[in-house]
């Protein structure tokens, strides 16, 4: 039997990266959290004012017999702008800039290798500037910001389409 494994991703407001991910076969769970930083355990408002150093991030428990670390980065991809390098959407600052945190050499040298493919044949024309980092200290949010997509759908629907984010991934991807 495997046993379960990590995955890190931060790509702008944390409320809009857990669904994509949260109701997949084999995904174990999405926690909203902070990572990246030097803070310890940082509240929601640090993060928030960009004080803290951490970005807003999930960090999702899966089955990789079931559901493959390649699977993951090809969903992370399809949700975030990887050429935009001051944060996501209308989140602007170093808190809303994407990452993917590697918690393994696989994991590190799969999340190359995605980008690469990305950069060569995705959808894009300016580079792309997602970082790969080793995956640090992962603080899980406060519990209002856990699934709030289930708890506020209307509040989630029109943060993605206030955002620009849903447009962004319906023109970039559902072609």
């Amino acid at each position: 039997m495997s046993k379960n494994e990590f995955a890190t991703f931060a790509g702008g407001c944390f409320w809009c990266m857990v669904r994509p991910f949260d109701e997949e076969p084999g995904i174990v769970s999405v926690v909203s959290g902070y990572t990246g930083g030097d803070t310890a355990d940082p509240s929601y408002e640090e993060v928030k004012q960009g004080t803290s150093g951490h970005r807003e991030a999930v960090q999702i428990e899966f089955e990789p017999a079931v559901f493959s670390y390649e699977k993951l980065l090809t969903i992370y991809w399809q949700q975030v702008d990887p050429t935009d390098d001051g944060g996501q959407f209308f989140d602007r600052g170093s808190q809303y800039r994407t990452a993917i945190f590697y918690h393994s050499d696989d994991q590190k040298a799969e999340a190359e290798a995605s980008r690469e493919q990305l950069e060569k044949h995705g959808p894009f024309q300016k580079p792309i500037v997602t970082e790969i980092l080793p995956a640090q200290a992962f603080y899980p949010a406060e519990e209002e910001h856990q699934k709030f997509y289930k708890k506020n759908p209307e509040a989630y629907q029109q943060e993605r389409i206030d955002s620009g984010r849903e447009r962004f991934i319906q023109e970039t991807w559902n072609k």
